[in-house]
């Protein structure tokens, strides 16, 4: 029986579509919001979330993790901004607000704020 797979695919191989949404989590850390389509801000939201939760353990193995996704500069004001914000916060760090359609193409918009 043929099983549904979770996750859009964004019409890209894997390791691409990891690096994508690596390269939008990052802008999305370092600016706090950002407009973008619909998919891609519900793809995202998900994936900051498991970053933020990762933040506030700060241990050194979760610290190497969000390097591995964000890179060097991106992780230390990430953490602190995390600590500060969200220590006890328990989960949804994370809104996503629908937009307006795009005007050349009618893409639906979205966008993406931490709490």
């Amino acid at each position: 029986m043929h099983k549904r797979k979770v996750g859009r695919t964004f019409s890209r191989k894997r390791d691409v579509r990891r690096a994508f949404l690596r390269s939008l989590a990052r802008a999305f850390v370092l600016h706090g919001r950002i407009a973008t389509t619909d998919a891609r801000a519900r793809e995202l939201r998900p994936f900051v979330e498991r970053l933020v939760t990762h933040a506030k353990k700060g241990t050194l193995a979760s610290r190497r993790f969000l390097i591995a996704q964000l890179g060097k500069s991106a992780t230390g004001t990430f953490t602190v901004m995390v600590n500060e914000k969200y220590g006890d916060r328990r989960g949804g760090y994370a809104r996503v607000i629908k937009h307006m359609p795009r005007k050349s193409d009618g893409a639906r918009l979205a966008i993406i704020e931490f709490v």
